[in-house]
């Protein structure tokens, strides 16, 4: 049953995306300030509260309605797993940003390309070099995949598998959301900072994330280059500041024979939505060097899709093989 409901999701989500400003997105951002305002007293073992009620009460109510739900009928627990995974699986609830900056690159308009890239990472990219642009396009597209894709379907996969349905994908996505709006809470909205809650949320998610980061590199080594994505991932991971990200951007620079990092590579969590990015000042420091291979080309931006759906390609065959040798079993 998980094959399908990622299938009718993914579908679904290409026939019908969410919008750019969805009432879903506005909840979730009320909610994990809710929490922090009722539970953040600032002292470290608040953090661990604040942490509980907003990532782990939502994935527990998910789960308990899917237990009751799968109790009257299987096609209605199908049914809920899709919704699920819709709200929290996709390309298209990133992906306009990507689309609008390739268009108007294919036009020759690169202070539009410039204005959109600022508007999705909520930086400075008025004096951007294109190769630079191109660059940073690239690599907040190939992590804002994983994150709003593999990711979210290892955890899916993975807790589905123990009967807990849709309960992985909201606990990632709740996860992943949480690391970054904590940042964003106190450099944005100017509320005071809990930097032990900024630390665990950040620490939690890259644990949760050390895995499905992995196997993403991994799928990327598969569907391309794959002697030169494992190199890549061995020697130049550590160019950018976040391991897990370091290990997706490098194992993608190799596999498309690519030159992604730089003196100023980005190496933070995506974006969701156009309302925060993840980092504080004291990330602002990012490790020097590129990886080897060609500059960012335009001809890169259709290279990146590709890699990315063959990528979503061999896991869904792959998952398709695990159920059916399960129903065969």
């Amino acid at each position: 049953m998980s094959f399908f409901a990622v299938l009718f999701a993914l579908l679904i989500e290409q026939v019908k995306p969410l919008p750019r400003d969805n009432r879903v997105h506005d909840l979730l951002f009320g909610w994990v300030r809710w929490t922090g305002r009722n539970f953040d007293a600032g002292k470290p073992r608040h953090t661990w509260v604040v942490w509980g009620v907003s990532v782990l009460v939502p994935a527990l109510l998910v789960c308990a309605l899917y237990l009751l739900v799968r109790r009257y009928s299987l096609l209605l627990a199908l049914a809920f797993d899709v919704a699920l995974l819709y709200l929290t699986l996709g390309f298209r609830q990133f992906s306009h940003y990507f689309t609008d900056i390739r268009d108007a690159l294919d036009r020759g308009d690169e202070a539009q390309a410039r204005r959109r890239l600022a508007e999705w990472r909520h930086l400075d990219a008025s004096e951007l070099p294109r190769t630079e642009l191109l660059r940073h396009v690239i690599e907040h597209a190939l992590l804002a995949a994983h994150r709003h894709v593999f990711g979210v379907f290892f955890w899916f996969v993975v807790l589905s598998a123990l009967g807990l349905g849709p309960t992985g994908a909201v606990l990632y996505r709740m996860a992943e959301f949480g690391s970054r709006f904590w940042a964003y809470r106190h450099r944005t909205l100017g509320e005071p900072a809990d930097d032990h809650l900024l630390a665990l949320s950040r620490r939690l998610f890259q644990a949760m994330d050390h895995l499905p980061a992995r196997l993403t590199a991994f799928g990327f080594a598969v569907v391309g280059n794959f002697e030169e994505a494992i190199g890549a991932w061995r020697r130049d991971a550590a160019l950018w500041l976040y391991p897990n990200e370091g290990i997706i951007l490098a194992a993608a620079a190799g596999a498309l024979g690519m030159q992604l990092g730089g003196a100023a590579a980005p190496g933070v969590t995506p974006d969701r939505s156009k309302t925060f990015t993840d980092g504080s000042s004291a990330d602002a420091t990012q490790a020097q060097g590129s990886t080897p291979g060609v500059p960012p080309q335009p001809g890169h931006l259709q290279s990146v899709v590709a890699l990315v759906w063959r990528s979503v390609v061999l896991w869904m065959l792959l998952l398709a093989l695990l159920s059916l040798a399960n129903v065969v079993g």
